[in-house]
């Protein structure tokens, strides 16, 4: 069965300014008209299930319910081979309610010593995304890259836990590459990179190309 196309103006679920930007950046190319949920007034729900694709799935239903659109909504995360997947769903969490990644990603290193965990510290980024329609309609997509956490932080571009995080393959982290970098392949431009770049490749496949 194919995909539901998206078509006319989308609700972007979620008010993290960083994703926001980033999400915007990857819809710009096909030309959907997207609204934040935050722009529209909307609450943000909180995410009580126990998977990246369960919490993706919440937020975007909330939004679609509550604006009567379409509703695109990512839930990502870095998970750390050595802290048994940790923090995972909870990335955003170790956070605290200022989002101070700072703090998380100092909280990461400090978990790791505390278990006695060695480098390379493998990793790897995780992200869901839904869309929901009005009706109760679905689509659902992921993406994942793997990589290695590298101490102190590098670099002061991307969001969350980028500055700690370099995938495999590359010299950089997430924190020390331009957006491009992120949404392609050095050298080809039809490989996304980073976790939301590929789980959207695979969306726009399927729900806008």
């Amino acid at each position: 069965m194919n995909a539901r196309k998206i078509v006319g103006r989308l609700v972007v679920a979620t008010h993290n300014s960083g994703k926001l930007w980033e999400l915007r950046q990857l819809l710009a190319p096909h030309g959907v008209d997207a609204v934040s949920a935050g722009d529209l007034g909307l609450a943000e729900p909180e995410e009580t299930e126990t998977s990246f694709a369960g919490n993706a799935l919440l937020k975007a239903r909330a939004a679609a319910d509550a604006s009567g659109l379409p509703a695109f909504a990512d839930d990502s995360g870095l998970c750390v081979e050595a802290l048994g997947g940790a923090p995972g769903v909870y990335s955003a969490r170790w956070a605290g309610e200022g989002r101070d990644f700072t703090a998380a990603c100092a909280r990461v290193e400090r978990e790791l010593q505390a278990r006695g965990a060695k480098p390379p510290y493998r990793a790897h980024f995780t992200c869901a995304l839904a869309v929901v329609w009005p009706d109760g309609h679905k689509e659902q997509f992921e993406g994942r890259v793997d990589g290695v956490l590298v101490f102190p932080p590098k670099g002061e571009k991307g969001f969350g836990y980028d500055p700690i995080f370099k995938p495999d393959g590359l010299d950089k982290t997430f924190g020390e590459m331009m957006s491009a970098q992120k949404h392609a392949l050095p050298g080809d431009g039809s490989q996304a990179l980073s976790h939301r770049a590929r789980a959207f490749q695979t969306l726009a496949k399927a729900c806008l190309d």
